[in-house]
């Protein structure tokens, strides 16, 4: 994929306070030892649409991401897209294998505009050794990886494209308080999630408005009936 360059704003270790704590939380740590982490890293800044990683790349780097969304890509000899991984605040990608790196398996796309916390993969092993902490994060965020993927290639076999769409809306909206996704979900973006069609996407979510089993409002998207939903994901 031709992505636009990332932007030139790479500079020294931050001392911000939030992204000390995002480094804290990724790797539930305490303050000291994420400034350590942060000390063996540097910030960098990308754009929206930006590539940050090309697929196939061998790369020393591994990126925390600070702030935005990003997406792992891969791309079918039909030209189709296919959605890897969605990585948010606290979520690790790039190089993780300092002794036997192996290319990228995927492109990473900047979302968003992006502020990622890159860490050379030789010094993040060293600080893994260090803290105990360090390295049970590692393995939870490759298990967390690993069950999403798991995930997807069960719903893609299992369920039809529809029910695939019925069942990302009903996971979004379980991780809020209300049942509100917000801000409502980008039809094209929901079609990448679940890999189908906008059209298929535009299609199930009309159905369910006129059926009353979902609501928009203020910008977000309400499951009224969480149970019906479930029942129809086939």
């Amino acid at each position: 994929m031709a992505g636009i360059p990332a932007v030139d704003m790479t500079h020294d270790f931050p001392t911000d306070k939030a992204v000390l704590a995002v480094v804290a939380t990724a790797f539930l740590c305490s303050e000291e030892i994420a400034a350590a982490i942060a000390r063996a890293g540097r910030m960098s800044t990308f754009q929206s649409r930006a590539l940050i990683v090309r697929q196939g790349d061998v790369i020393g780097l591994a990126y925390l991401m600070v702030t935005g969304r990003a997406k792992a890509l891969l791309y079918t000899l039909d030209g189709q897209v296919v959605l890897l991984h969605d990585y948010r605040e606290g979520d690790l990608f790039g190089a993780l294998e300092a002794s036997d790196p192996a290319p990228q398996d995927a492109d990473v796309v900047a979302s968003e505009e992006v502020e990622a916390l890159a860490i050379d993969a030789g010094q993040l092993v060293m600080l893994a050794q260090q803290f105990g902490c360090i390295g049970l994060a590692l393995s939870r965020i490759l298990l967390r990886r690993l069950r999403n993927t798991t995930r997807r290639m069960y719903e893609h076999a299992a369920l039809s494209a529809v029910g695939r769409v019925h069942a990302e809306l009903l996971r979004l909206a379980r991780m809020t308080s209300d049942m509100t996704i917000r801000p409502a979900p980008v039809l094209s973006e929901l079609a990448l999630e679940v890999a189908t069609t906008r059209e298929t996407v535009s299609r199930a979510v009309n159905a369910l408005d006129r059926r009353g089993f979902i609501r928009r409002e203020d910008g977000g998207l309400t499951i009224v009936a969480p149970e019906r939903l479930e029942e129809m994901i086939l």
